[in-house]
């Protein structure tokens, strides 16, 4: 083994830091990638120092010279972290003291922003972040001095205080459950070694404040266990020392959630005792049970002889290849049996908050991991556990995770105290997928073991690495070490990595409040001007004697004027705008989350809002760019078809064959019968010859997908024995080259589940399993196939993984016989460019002609090959992948260097195709969104041509659509111009900085006469700065835009692109890890609970079930949020400025002195509770039309796009009707007062100040929440009810304050007022005049001059929409499933429950869009819609009838492919077997 030594890094390979993590996105290797990690720890730690100490890179003497050119890369020191086990500390990295200088985080965690102590303070600093709160607070401030003239400052101080509180509630209520949930999780037990010296941890001084606090929290705590108690019914729960000494059930009392094959009882390779014994190694013993009593059975049971044997374990087959004892020569163990040790260690229950680093823990199964643990061993001899991630990435398949090597033999206490050893970690960063790290100790002879060591390594990956957050399934035990606590987890990195997104209306409405500010200075120096002016000439008042100015001057009481004026006009500024949007935005979340509409019911999982504050967004969407495995598909693979030695295989009938037959008019419902039908009876044929062959019994006759009596007839030798051994060793590869995880079922036979990280890959297995080639298990490095009924075991050397760069995998297997075969399967265009040079020149044509007509079928295609290695070749190999394995920087380049250096001179075995059918109602969904306006795009992993026939079949592309297919060379930058060009010159445009301006003010949705199709490797060319902007215009004339290859970051980049380049608003949608990208980088970012995990729904805004959902979202609760705030603002900002200028038109008649003509109570309360409610009101319930009416015409959306309902302009519009009816307010009344007196009934005079303050304040507040109801569309019983209310409650409030004297002057002012006829007909009057305006534009509006919504509106009331009352259902019909299931051939089912909804196949769902136009007036609106044949391009096409042609399923869909062929080929053939034929003639030459 070499000795692998670390030095510094090169610090050219240094990039700048990225400004954000993204969940589950790939880090790319290779320049930049340390310092991308080391910046992050450079935040976290706050490292100062610029100079870096370096160390030589050196390596071992290797057995051959050709091994001595392997040079380690360096690594800087600084970015190691070394873990010392029962070793001495080097000096470098002590203190004067003796102790490690370095300090870990500590593993407690606290999630919660505030503790009982600092709640108060720290509350007010985040919320006095906000501009509005400190401008209040500073009006509060001078209202203080009576030099400004405040009648009442603690009255002035209700509003902010209000919002305070209400905003502190609400932080508490959320904070206080983060609190909970911290505690409970850092109080968590784990079993921790004691008792022994952990030198990499310090002991941590608890200073006097911390004590304080942690008292605190332990009081209230101890206070909210006390309160649940007594909810319970008093009974107090169990303290939590209790628990820790209570009974806990294990594995051997009790029945996990999954028998697997690989646990410990079910392990193949239980005789490797006998070879750990062979070999010196501690003897695996039953770890003793954390209970007393347990632990006593457990002796008992050893003693009487009941605990079984390993020959109990014993497989039929044992296997000839493996021998343990020969890898534990290779690699050692750290034991250092001649260690003398105290033997006291031993293992403890304690909390999650008290492990550190360098900790040795025993976690047992189904216990949570509380750090970041490498794997010592394990209660499995091979050293596998098995670790479910469902709470870290939102995948709930079983995950392998492997012990080291070297360490298996520590399972107990005191072998913990005899292990020697130090781990050399890198830094944390929060890449989940990726660990690099090595293990290093000294190597003594058995022989001699005072004599000097031999240094050993052995790396450490991610497969040796249990992640904070995940738990142990179907593992007795497993013994770790810790290396990162806390917040240096990988899973408290990604905390908080989604990025803050903020509604468009939001990010414009800090202008409209920077425009309010101005005009409240304007009006507050206009206010301090004349006062001062007007003091400062003397002999102005109209008493016998005059006052003296405030200051003493008239340029200081100008000065004090203007500040009173801040304090009288401060409504100006909306102090309750923020949080009566929150409000509103929080139940329009609410209402959202609660549409059952959008409830699936498969996952039980409704609509999900994740950002409460951007659901406006959703109205104004104008791009969506989505994934389509697993959102437009179900992620759910059926093998379907494969080609094997030039032969194809499988009958289907696919949902991409009916939507080309239903362009072509046929009648696809009679079609797919005949279809399915023939299928049906192929498939008992095929079932039939199979238990002819073989009586699997693992094999389920409602689980077979691939439907082929051909391929079973060869496969029994009909076609000879060549390509009998063909299908045979092919499907062998399929049952050997994977990563599949085993679980049986109990039963006679047990039935057995394949789960796997790949849907693609379990499909794979299980098909094979289905034609006799049966997986049963793993132990270890072996692998156990059940082969027509004789059991085989196989010895897996290496498993080089997939991933998206590499788009293939590789598994080197060791055949009984003795034999070392590489099987690979990938994408097609990396395993033809692996193959032999010169050799099977016609198989590989005919296989790339299948995998042509298989991806036109809508199928998703692999190519399987191998590689037959002689043991020199395999060992020099595995040298150089050991050496790169063992690299701390790079590694992933090198081990990808090794790997694509063995995975060459590939032989072609074949191909295989599967099927990810449509979601219910895709093809509609997308149908209806586009006649909304919204433009969809499809970024894909996947080939060109699957891409483009999913594009047919679900509504995408047509057949009258020129597609554009850009596949050029990407190293051809020239060729990349000239395509752009030449198709930019057929719109008749150039790339201009004009034309990109104009197409940003252009939203008109493009003809429907040309696509765009790209892949990966173009558009790599067309992002580049030199061509982005030519893409992006021609990519805007084409009405569906295929990106196919694409890597994430490209999928984040195009999203990047369409929404600064057009400034637009961008909607991404997706399922999985490679699409969290996009969806952060979008304005709204769409996530679907499916198949493959939820990293996505973690990162997004919203979650739904499925795709289908995506139409309601938008088109319904988008467009009516989007309304209800554009009105919501608007009218906002007109009731404030009613009522200040109000007071600015009285201050003309008294020289700007700052007196109130209202009353202080009015001020205060006028947005507090006067007029609040029926415009907050207005943006929750207000409906221009209802949902159905929404979906039957969706380009009612249109409005959003072209961003019609908020404007500048129209705030300006709103601003003027507030100014406007501030004037007929107080000069109504100001005429009534000028010419005569008022008085009571008693003579009483009314002609002071605060009785015409009531006269102009009634007359604002109705007319305001009147002008409100007018701008109301839906007026039901809640909201006329509120709205009244809420005009009444000025009056009800005068009455009552002025009822009591402490009103002082405003003392039976509403007694007086009331009184008097003048006030009610001034009233009713004053309320007309400020209404009228208003009323007649809009009546113009709406009868000469209708929008779109004004048109439906008419018709609905006509009930032409009444139809739409005899469904149920708000959403599209669901899409009718033209291919066969493989659970059912002869009724076609796809219905699905919903509450309170009849099924979905019993209804139209989607009902016609028509809406006639039996109206008075001119139909057409303004914008260009006349109401009338609304659904014309959803009209279906006469149906012609064809009979179906029984032949071979290859030839027959050939021949339907051939009418439509020319379509999408006239500009390139960009075919598979074209693209690959000069693949390989461009290799050869």
């Amino acid at each position: 083994m070499a000795v692998v030594q670390f030095g510094a890094e090169d610090e050219a390979t240094i990039s700048k830091p990225v400004q954000r993590m993204r969940w589950a996105t790939q880090r790319r290797t290779g320049a930049g990638g340390s310092r991308k990690r080391r910046s992050i720890m450079d935040r976290l730690h706050r490292r100062t120092s610029s100079k870096e100490e370096k160390r030589k890179s050196t390596t071992s003497p290797l057995p051959h010279p050709e091994e001595s050119a392997v040079d380690e890369a360096s690594v800087d020191s600084s970015n190691i972290r070394r873990i010392f086990c029962n070793v001495p500390l080097p000096e470098d990295v002590k203190d004067e003291n003796g102790r490690l200088i370095a300090n870990y985080s500590r593993n407690k965690i606290r999630t919660a922003k505030y503790t009982p102590l600092s709640f108060i303070p720290k509350n007010l600093w985040f919320q006095f972040h906000n501009v509005a709160n400190i401008y209040f607070l500073f009006t509060i401030i001078l209202s203080i001095f009576p030099i400004f003239g405040a009648t009442s400052p603690g009255l002035s101080a209700v509003p902010l205080i209000s919002i305070l509180t209400i905003t502190a509630i609400k932080d508490a209520i959320e904070d206080w459950r983060r609190t909970i949930l911290d505690t409970e999780l850092n109080n968590s037990p784990i079993h921790r070694l004691v008792e022994w010296t952990n030198v990499n941890s310090i002991e941590d001084n608890v200073s006097l404040w911390r004590r304080i606090k942690k008292a605190t929290s332990r009081a209230v705590m101890k206070l909210w266990h006390v309160i649940i108690a007594f909810k319970k019914g008093g009974k107090l729960e169990v303290p939590e020392e209790d628990i820790l000494n209570g009974q806990r059930p294990s594995i051997d009392t009790r029945r996990t959630k999954r028998d697997s094959t690989y646990s410990f009882r079910q392990s193949f390779q239980q005789n490797t005792y006998h070879s750990h014994e062979e070999n010196g190694a501690i003897q695996m013993t039953p770890v003793p049970s954390p209970n007393p009593d347990k632990r006593n059975a457990q002796m008992d049971g050893q003693s009487s002889g009941m605990l079984r044997s390993s020959s109990d374990y014993l497989s039929p087959e044992p296997p000839q290849a493996s021998d343990h004892a020969h890898v534990r020569n290779e690699y050692g163990s750290v034991l250092n049996k001649s260690r003398q040790t105290p033997q006291t260690a031993r293992f403890k229950r304690d909390y999650w908050k008290n492990v550190q680093v360098g900790d040795f823990v025993r976690i047992y199964n189904e216990e949570p991991i509380p750090a970041d643990v490498v794997v010592l061993s394990t209660s499995d001899p091979d050293g596998a556990c098995y670790v479910e991630t469902k709470n870290l990435d939102g995948e709930t398949n079983l995950k392998v995770r492997q012990a080291l090597h070297c360490t298996r033999d520590v399972k107990h206490a005191r072998d913990c105290e005899k292990a020697q050893f130090t781990i050399e970690s890198e830094s944390p960063h929060p890449n989940l997928y990726e660990y690099n790290g090595a293990i290093k100790w000294m190597q003594h002879d058995v022989n001699t073991p005072d004599g000097p060591g031999r240094e050993m390594v052995e790396p450490i990956t991610i497969n040796n690495i249990l992640l904070r957050g995940c738990s142990i399934q179907n593992t007795e035990w497993v013994l770790g070490m810790v290396v990162f606590t806390g917040l240096q987890t990988k899973i408290m990195l990604n905390s908080g990595a989604t990025p803050t997104k903020r509604a468009r209306i939001a990010r414009g409405l800090n202008w409209n409040v920077i425009y309010n500010f101005v005009i409240l200075f304007l009006m507050c120096l206009v206010s301090g001007i004349v006062q001062g002016i007007t003091w400062g000439q003397g002999k102005n008042s109209l008493d016998l004697f005059e006052f003296g100015s405030y200051g003493g001057s008239p340029p200081v009481d100008g000065f004090v004027t203007f500040w009173a004026a801040v304090i009288l006009y401060q409504s100006l500024v909306p102090i309750s705008l923020y949080i009566s949007l929150e409000i509103v935005r929080t139940a329009q979340a609410i209402f959202i989350h609660s549409d059952t509409f959008m409830y699936y019911d498969k996952l039980g999982y409704p609509c999900t809002p994740k950002s409460w504050n951007i659901s406006d967004d959703l109205g104004q969407i104008e791009y969506i760019f989505s994934d389509k495995t697993g959102t437009l598909t179900q992620n759910v693979m059926e093998f379907k078809k494969c080609t094997i030695n030039g032969v194809s295989y499988g009958e289907a009938y696919t949902e991409a064959m009916a939507g080309m037959q239903r362009r072509e008019g046929i009648d696809v419902e009679e079609v797919s019968k005949k279809a399915n039908e023939a299928i049906a009876k192929s498939r008992v044929q095929m079932l039939q010859q199979l238990r002819s062959i073989h009586d699997n019994p693992y094999l389920r006759d409602e689980n077979l997908t691939f439907v082929s009596p051909e391929f079973v007839s060869h496969l029994s030798g009909s076609a000879g024995e060549e390509q009998r051994a063909a299908n045979e060793h092919f499907m062998l590869a399929l049952a050997l080259c994977h990563t599949v995880i085993t679980e049986r079922t109990p039963g006679d036979p047990p039935k057995l589940e394949f789960k796997a990280q790949s849907p693609d890959e379990a499909a794979l297995v299980a098909t094979a399993r289905d034609c006799g080639f049966t997986v049963l298990g793993r132990s270890g490095d072996d692998i156990r196939l059940n082969i027509m009924g004789e059991e085989r075991l196989y010895t897996v050397l290496n498993t080089l993984e997939f991933n998206s760069s590499r788009k293939r995998m590789s598994a080197i297997i060791r055949m009984p016989d003795g034999r070392i075969i590489l099987f690979c399967k990938g994408a097609d265009s990396i395993i033809y460019s692996r193959l032999t040079r010169g050799q099977q020149q016609e198989l590989r044509k005919s296989t790339a002609g299948h995998l042509e007509m298989f991806a036109r079928e809508g199928l998703r295609t692999l190519c399987i090959a191998e590689r037959v290695l002689s043991e020199e070749e395999y060992r020099e190999w595995k040298r150089s992948h050991d050496l790169a394995a063992q690299s701390l920087t790079d590694r992933d380049v090198k081990l990808e260097e090794t790997s694509s250096a063995i995975e060459q001179e590939l032989t072609l075995l074949g191909g295989t195709a599967i099927e990810d059918r449509l979601q219910d109602g895709v093809p509609d969904t997308i149908s209806l969104l586009a006649t909304a306006g919204i433009k969809l795009w499809v970024l894909t992993g996947d080939k060109v041509e699957t891409a483009i026939n999913i594009g047919f079949s679900c509504n995408l592309l047509s057949n009258e659509m020129d597609l554009i297919v850009f596949n050029i060379d990407k190293d051809d930058p020239d060729s990349a111009t000239y395509e752009l060009d030449t198709n930019l010159a057929k719109f008749g445009l150039t790339g201009s900085d004009e034309e990109l301006i104009a197409a940003q003010s252009n939203h008109e949705p493009p003809a429907p006469t040309h696509a765009l199709i790209v892949d990966g490797d173009t558009l790599k060319l067309m992002l580049s700065p030199e061509l982005k902007q030519k893409f992006l215009l021609l990519c805007k004339q084409c009405k569906s835009v295929l990106c196919c290859r694409v890597s994430p970051a490209q999928k984040a980049a195009v999203v990047q692109m369409v929404k600064t380049g057009l400034n637009v608003m961008a909607l991404a949608i997706g399922d999985g890890a490679n699409d969290v990208a996009m969806i952060q980088e979008a304005d709204v970012g769409v996530g679907i609970a499916g198949e493959e995990g939820r990293q996505a729904v973690m990162s997004s805004d919203y979650a739904i079930g499925q795709f289908r959902f995506l139409q309601r979202l938008v088109l319904v609760h988008g467009r009516w949020s989007y309304r209800r705030l554009g009105e919501t603002v608007a009218n906002f900002f007109y009731k404030n400025l009613v009522w200040t200028f109000a007071l600015f038109w009285y201050s003309i008649y008294n020289n700007f002195d700052c007196s109130y003509l209202f009353d202080f109570t009015y001020i205060i309360l006028v947005n507090l509770a006067f007029t609040s409610l029926p415009v907050i009101l207005m943006g929750i319930l207000d409906q221009d039309v209802d949902d159905k009416v929404s979906l039957a015409v969706p380009q009612l959306y249109k409005t959003g796009i072209e961003q019609k309902e908020w404007t500048q302009k129209k705030f300006w519009l709103y601003m003027l009707d507030g100014f406007y009816q501030s004037l007929m307010c107080f000069f109504m009344t100001y005429l009534l007062y000028r010419p005569a007196t008022g008085v009571t009934d008693n003579g009483l005079d009314l002609s002071d100040r605060n009785r015409m303050g009531v006269f102009v304040a009634c007359s604002a507040v109705t007319a305001s929440n009147t002008y409100i109801l007018l701008n109301t569309y839906r007026w039901d019983w809640l909201t006329v009810l509120i709205n009244a209310i809420s005009s009444l409650l000025i009056f009800f409030w005068t009455g009552v304050y002025t009822s009591v004297d402490s009103s002082g002057q405003f003392y039976r002012a509403g007694r007086e007022v009331f009184g008097t006829l003048t006030f009610w007909a001034l009233t009713f009057l004053t309320v007309t005049m400020c209404l009228c305006p208003r009323f007649t534009i809009k009546s113009i509006q709406k009868i000469y001059f209708p929008k779109d919504v004004d048109i439906v509106r008419e018709q609905v009331v006509a009930g032409n929409f009444k139809y739409l009352d005899e469904y149920e259902a708000y959403v599209p019909p669901t899409a009718r499933d033209l291919s066969p299931a493989s659970t059912d051939l002869g009724k076609i089912d796809v219905s699905t429950k919903r509450p309170k909804s009849v099924p979905e196949d019993e209804r139209p769902i989607y009902p016609p869009s028509v809406a006639p136009t039996a109206t008075t007036h001119n139909p057409r609106s303004q914008n260009g819609s006349d109401g009338t044949g609304y659904t014309a391009s959803l009209e279906f096409r006469h149906h012609q009838q064809q009979s179906i042609d029984h032949g071979t399923s290859y030839d027959r869909v050939r021949r339907s492919m051939d009418p439509v062929r020319s379509s999408f080929e006239v500009t390139r053939d960009f075919t598979s077997a074209a693209m690959l034929s000069r693949m390989e003639s461009t290799h050869e030459d």
